[in-house]
């Protein structure tokens, strides 16, 4: 592939020349069950990742590179707080239109939905949802526009799985608290604005609050040498005394459930998103098997090649299925933890198969850059793992069945 050099202020990465001439796969013809709106939100997405993520990505992901200028971007398009109020810059579209954003984006990197999700459904949710109108009017059309970035602090070294054993905490000082505390793998913090953290009062109940860059006290120390997630910037959030105006306290809800319900925002964009790298994978297999010549032949008329295909199209199929479900019920208000623990658990688990089989396909050429399997599926190593680990939500459904939770 030819390339051609694209300055940026840190590192020079190289942007390819070569089209993206990416096919989505509808085996069942469900883009009758989308509306033109939507259609048309997926449209200008699936423009937007071939114009300003697939010539790069590639590059950013071999120099670990976070591309910030993709943020402004981002905002320009549309992507931050699809379903936020108009009023406060973000979109007001229904969720399966955020599903599909994130499906797009995801097809490009799973860290440059990462980046979105997090923006939108952690930080611009839990702004909209819990906070006051003073806190929605300074800080939501910032982050909409791209011109702030947000992180989400609830996961602490000590504490994944089991986010109430959270040991930040803040105290109250009389004209504002004080915040001390440690978080960790926490997407966009190296470059964040603003971080909504979860902290426990002195009476032990949990709460979001506002802490802005700048104040004093609290750093972001990037985290490096990463195998996954390689163009997505991922850190800590240190809090050492910090002084925490009373104002930034989110006032609508405490209580463990208010970050669940912003994990229960971002796990159905993930669902969505792990269809967009499964069908990036499945759309490269399908071409690579149809070109690759062996025993004076193209492999895809080998029955192994066309089970492997098979099957992957039918996972996909189901997979879309399950969120576009999933999301008329987040509409309706019906939709709940148990049913988005399915959807996140089974639809990055498939993506993960699907770019393992992917691979196979491509044979050697599926490890390097040429092609984008191996960053896909390094990528969604990750994503099984965050935002509620494979086996969490399998408990969490099994909790749903049996009435029983196994994890307490």
């Amino acid at each position: 592939m030819t390339t051609a050099t694209m300055p940026t202020t840190d590192v020079t990465i190289e942007r390819r020349t070569a089209i993206d001439s990416f096919e989505s796969p509808d085996f069942l013809l469900l883009d009758d069950l989308l509306t033109e709106e939507q259609k048309l939100i997926r449209y200008s997405i699936r423009e937007f990742v071939k114009k300003e993520i697939s010539p790069i990505i590639e590059d950013c992901c071999q120099k670990a590179y976070f591309p910030y200028d993709i943020v402004r971007k981002f905002g320009e398009v549309g992507a931050f707080g699809p379903t936020i109020p108009t009023e406060y810059g973000g979109g007001g579209l229904d969720y399966n239109s955020y599903g599909l954003i994130m499906q797009e984006i995801e097809r490009g990197d799973s860290g440059m939905r990462s980046t979105v999700s997090v923006q939108s459904s952690l930080v611009m949710y839990p702004i909209y949802k819990f906070g006051s109108e003073m806190q929605r009017q300074k800080y939501l059309p910032r982050l909409a526009s791209g011109e702030w970035l947000g992180c989400f602090g609830l996961t602490e070294p000590d504490h994944g799985s089991n986010p109430s054993g959270m040991t930040t905490n803040f105290k109250d000082m009389g004209d504002y608290y004080l915040l001390n505390g440690a978080k960790m793998w926490i997407s966009n913090s190296p470059k964040a604005d603003v971080a909504v953290v979860w902290a426990k009062s002195e009476e032990g109940r949990i709460h979001g609050l506002i802490v802005e860059r700048g104040m004093e006290g609290f750093s972001t120390p990037e985290t490096h040498n990463k195998w996954s997630l390689r163009a997505s910037c991922t850190g800590e959030l240190v809090f050492d005394n910090v002084k925490v105006p009373k104002e930034n306290l989110l006032p609508g809800k405490s209580g463990l459930g208010a970050p669940m319900m912003c994990l229960d925002s971002a796990r159905f964009g993930i669902a969505w998103g792990a269809i967009g790298a499964a069908m990036d994978c499945y759309d490269s297999a399908r071409r690579y098997a149809m070109e690759r010549i062996q025993f004076d032949k193209p492999i895809a008329s080998f029955q192994l090649i066309q089970k492997k295909l098979a099957e992957m199209l039918t996972e996909i199929t189901k997979a879309q299925l399950l969120v576009m479900r999933i999301g008329d019920l987040m509409d309706q208000g019906r939709a709940t933890t148990p049913m988005i623990s399915m959807a996140k658990r089974n639809n990055v688990q498939i993506a993960l198969e699907i770019a393992r089989e992917a691979r196979q396909i491509h044979g050697g050429m599926g490890i390097t850059g040429e092609y984008p399997i191996m960053r896909h599926m390094m990528n969604l190593e990750s994503v099984v793992t965050y935002e509620g680990t494979h086996d969490i939500h399998l408990l969490i459904l099994g909790a749903d069945i049996t009435g029983i939770p196994a994890f307490k």
